[in-house]
């Protein structure tokens, strides 16, 4: 069953120079039981898409076109009263920042028991402390320390504390934004696998916010890679992380270290993302791609599909092994002579498919 289908989602933010377009037509769902992991840089959308879905944007955010159904329901359709029955219950999130995610006036157990009261009614106060406890056992907390103020626990630990407030009501969908960011890798380890057995218990599925590709590696069964608002390519982690066919995807997943290749030399791409409040024609990843031909920078690329992957790139049918370990070369993206040699060669691929 499809928990989450999202459709040309548009989201717009006002500035004082006009509106930015922080996702742009982004389309995606997610089964029951599902992780789906979202990677991109910072600025290219995957917050604002979280918080789009479950109704928590700004006053300056506010969504344009698109619709977010949530099985079968169209939350965008909703009253902001009518959405609150979904918050928690059905949809949680572990937010990025739990230091500002938290309230500083109330300890750990009261904002848990909150929002188990507010959004499961009821639920008895016995019955509430309870789920604290489990849920502190469940993220390694000791539960004496449910009592103490989020002033009073260090960065890990405030995360750890959100986690067990998003999972608390045992939701169908969690969207977690950077959830292990604040916490060491054993603990992130540690979290990830508990987070895992819990989703199977209760067939939960999760939506992964990040920028570090081992966690999605891990955790997730589909990746979707953003960048300036839009999806650059979407599909199973297996073949994302293997065979990718666009440019970015290839870059991305260069400039993290694998432990496999001991020598090897990360990839840095240079460049700045499009400005959002007027975006480039084209490819917006165009500016930034040593690959890059005219038609790049003149026409959107439309989606093409490869070994179950959707990929907005205009030479995708063209990509094969030879082309993936010339852009694996970090001097290909210095706009040396390596990259003048693939760019003729996809600029022979377009001419062909001109004949």
């Amino acid at each position: 069953m499809t928990v989450l289908n999202v459709s040309d989602l548009e989201v717009y933010y006002e500035t004082e120079t006009g509106p930015a377009q922080a996702v742009d037509g982004v389309s995606f769902s997610i089964e029951e039981g599902e992780n789906l992991g979202i990677v991109g840089e910072s600025g290219c959308g995957k917050t604002t898409l979280a918080k789009a879905i479950i109704g928590i944007l700004p006053d300056a955010g506010y969504i344009n076109n698109g619709s977010i159904e949530f099985k079968g329901e169209d939350l965008t359709e909703l009253s902001e009263k009518q959405r609150r029955r979904y918050k928690w219950e059905e949809i949680s999130m572990i937010a990025q920042s739990a230091m500002n995610a938290l309230d500083p006036v109330y300890t750990i157990r009261e904002q848990i028991v909150e929002a188990i009261e507010t959004h499961r009614p009821g639920t008895g106060r016995v019955e509430a402390n309870e789920i604290v406890q489990e849920m502190f056992e469940l993220v390694g907390l000791d539960q004496k320390r449910a009592d103490e103020y989020p002033h009073q626990f260090s960065g890990g630990m405030r995360q750890r504390a959100m986690i067990a407030m998003a999972l608390a009501l045992e939701p169908s969908l969690v969207l977690a934004d950077e959830p292990t960011t604040a916490l060491d890798v054993i603990m992130q380890d540690q979290i990830l696998k508990r987070i895992g057995q819990i989703q199977k218990e209760i067939n939960s599925s999760m939506m992964v916010i990040t920028h570090d590709v081992s966690v999605v590696a891990e955790t997730c069964d589909r990746v979707v890679v953003m960048y300036a608002g839009q999806i650059a390519e979407e599909g199973p982690v297996e073949e994302i992380f293997g065979k990718p066919y666009h440019p970015y995807t290839m870059g991305l997943k260069r400039a993290f270290p694998n432990i496999r290749e001991s020598d090897q030399n990360l990839l840095s791409i240079s460049g700045y993302p499009p400005e959002l409040i007027d975006p480039p024609s084209g490819c917006r990843f165009a500016e930034r791609c040593p690959l890059a031909t005219e038609k790049c920078r003149e026409i959107e690329p439309e989606a093409h599909y490869n070994n179950g992957l959707r990929s907005y790139c205009h030479y995708a049918d063209a990509i094969d092994d030879g082309f993936r370990a010339r852009a694996d070369d970090p001097a290909t993206w210095a706009d040396t002579e390596a990259a003048r040699a693939i760019r003729t060669m996809k600029e022979g691929t377009m001419m062909e498919g001109n004949d």
